[in-house]
């Protein structure tokens, strides 16, 4: 089939790569580069880079508004046979859409999680399971039809960004189901029940933070939910210190929140428990476990770590 590709973030990279081995790949329309990075240059999405290696000779098309009447002559003039997106970043029009076979890849088993962050959102909710849904393109937000789901177990130690490893490697065999019923003229949607429906929106850098008055589980939510980006960053010793990955301790903590309970565990005050500092990750530096930092650092019993006030 001939593919027209619509996606910016990495989470769409399996995809892409899975479709140029078995179809053509017409072109790939992506968000501009943007900058980003120490150096502060200009650099394309994550899609964008992977398509315009030189041995791919893949079109590449990253227009800043996709719906311009130029730009939707441009890409309907491909005349594909289907288009597959996956975390675009740009809402695509009806103008755009119109006669077009249009089937998108979201990070969740809708209609739970709709939005710009699911698979933070289900780590953070304490969610048994995620998954996949490939949906047609509807006017209102990841509320089209749902052609297939594939589903994972989530494991509490798990963080945000190990679960988007996982469930964008899923999604190329759902795409590929997707599109062989399509051939075969077996392609079926399902309606999403509207009652389900939960949001995960765009997160920031202000949601960086983390609650030590919450429980231990709370907490482990919060830091594997928001890990790797934006991540949980509290203050020790008036400097930012990132928690990577973190789990409940049990037994008793000691007011206030936050307080090192024993150094050498890495057990601090949480809630009505203690909870265990597994990795964290110091200013300039790379991630380690807690006990090489505590190490190093010559972390004492009593100290606290606060929130952090850049």
């Amino acid at each position: 089939m001939d593919i027209v590709f619509f996606g910016s973030g990495a989470f769409g990279v399996p995809t892409l790569a899975a479709l140029a081995e078995r179809h053509r790949l017409v072109a790939v329309v992506s968000q501009p580069d943007r900058r980003a990075g120490r150096g502060d240059h200009d650099r394309p999405t994550p899609c964008a880079d992977w398509a315009e290696a030189p041995a791919r000779g893949i079109r590449v098309l990253k227009p800043e508004r996709v719906n311009e009447p130029r730009v939707v002559a441009e890409i309907r003039a491909f005349r594909a046979d289907a288009w597959v997106v996956v975390a675009f970043g740009q809402k695509l029009s009806a103008s755009l859409l119109d006669g077009v076979l249009a089937i998108n890849l979201h990070g969740s088993l809708l209609p739970r999680w709709r939005g710009a962050a699911p698979i933070n959102a289900a780590v953070l909710a304490g969610d048994a399971e995620s998954g996949n849904s490939v949906i047609t393109l509807a006017d209102r937000m990841d509320a089209g039809l749902v052609l297939g789901r594939s589903r994972r177990v989530i494991d509490p130690m798990q963080t945000a960004g190990e679960l988007h490893d996982q469930l964008a490697a899923d999604g190329p065999v759902l795409i590929e189901d997707a599109l062989s019923r399509h051939a075969a003229g077996t392609l079926r949607g399902e309606v999403q029940d509207e009652s389900l429906v939960t949001l995960a929106p765009k997160l920031s850098k202000i949601d960086a933070w983390v609650d030590f008055a919450a429980s231990p589980v709370a907490c482990q939510r919060r830091v594997h939910g928001l890990t790797p980006w934006p991540g949980v960053t509290v203050g020790f010793r008036g400097q930012p210190l990132k928690l990577l990955r973190v789990k409940p301790a049990g037994g008793l903590g000691e007011p206030p929140g936050g307080t090192v309970s024993d150094p050498h565990l890495g057990l601090i005050s949480c809630g009505a428990g203690l909870l265990s500092l597994l990795e964290v990750q110091a200013a300039g530096k790379r991630p380690m476990t807690w006990d090489a930092f505590a190490r190093g650092a010559r972390v004492r019993k009593g100290e606290v770590l606060g929130a952090w006030k850049p």
